[in-house]
This record gives C-alpha cells, structure tokens and sequence, in this order.
C-alpha cells in the first residue's frame, strides 16, 4: 500500500530550491513516528535534501540515474516506477515522501495521504497536485500545536481514496 506524506502551503507550494520553507518541529516529529520501521519512497533530489539515509526506515529512491549508488543496506535505488508493484501491492504501508514529480508520479497509486496543511501562503518553486474530492475523502482532521517553535496555524488532515 502506497500513502502520502506531505506538508503543503495554502497556495499548494512544498518547497523551494530542493528545501523546505518552513520549520514546524511538531509535524518533524510525526512524520518520524508515521515513517519510522516503515519504507520511505522518494526521488533523488528528495534523498539529496536530506543530506543522509533516514535511519529505521528502507528508502527506496526512484531515480532514472543509472550510476547513483549509495552503499548502505537500508537503501534501494530503481530506476523504473514498475519496480515499485512490489510496495503498491503490499498490506504493508509505505510512505511517499516527495518531491512534487514523485508526488504526481505516485498519487494515482496511493491509498492514503497524510497532510499538513499550513495555513499561510508561501513562495516556491515546487507545488503538491490538487487532491480532487472525487477521489478523496477526509477521515482525520486534527489543529496542529501552534507555540513559539511552530509559529504557524497548520493541521493534520488523513485522506483516503474513493474508488
């Protein structure tokens, strides 16, 4: 099973030269309780942004780069979005986790989303696709903790798909 993680600005932007744009400790924190034993799924500039392999978690990176190699036993490098049947077809649930050409790639496959949604307008250079209603229905919503270190409204909002 393929689920969606992600946090995305009111105007749908989720970053900015391969970063983030935003701290909000808070969200930092569930997406490593969310992720953590599970397999992470992003592209190779994803995996380039965060500097390291996330540990206790298989990342699997899609990259049509032939060379990449990282040698660690927690990472898997494919090269063709076929070899990920294996993910897509599991009881098991595994976390897309970016960018925004992975996100495109891999929403028509995905069960599940988990988004923060930010209440604030921010620029950027990559955005999140539309999550159409006829496809996706809400079933969590819960307020995100807004204090000094997480300085913006935001909330945790679970989809699933319709059909």
């Amino acid at each position: 099973m393929l689920s969606i993680i992600v946090a995305v600005a009111k105007n749908n932007v989720i970053g900015k030269d391969n970063q983030l744009i935003w701290h909000l400790p808070e969200d930092l924190k569930r997406f490593k309780r969310l992720t953590t034993n599970h397999t992470i799924i992003m592209g190779r500039k994803t995996f380039e942004s965060l500097g390291r392999v996330l540990p206790n978690r298989k990342n699997v990176i899609l990259c049509n780069d032939a060379e990449m190699n990282i040698d660690d036993e927690n990472v898997e490098i494919l090269d063709d979005i076929s070899k990920l049947k294996k993910y897509k077809d599991s009881k098991e649930e595994n976390f897309v986790i970016g960018g925004a050409t992975i996100y495109k790639l891999l929403m028509p496959y995905a069960d599940k989303m988990y988004v923060t949604h930010i209440n604030e307008e921010f620029e950027g250079d990559v955005y999140f696709p539309e999550i159409s209603k006829n496809d996706w229905k809400i079933t969590e919503r819960e307020k995100g903790l807004r204090d000094e270190k997480n300085p913006f409204d935001y909330e945790y909002v679970t989809y699933e798909r319709i059909n």
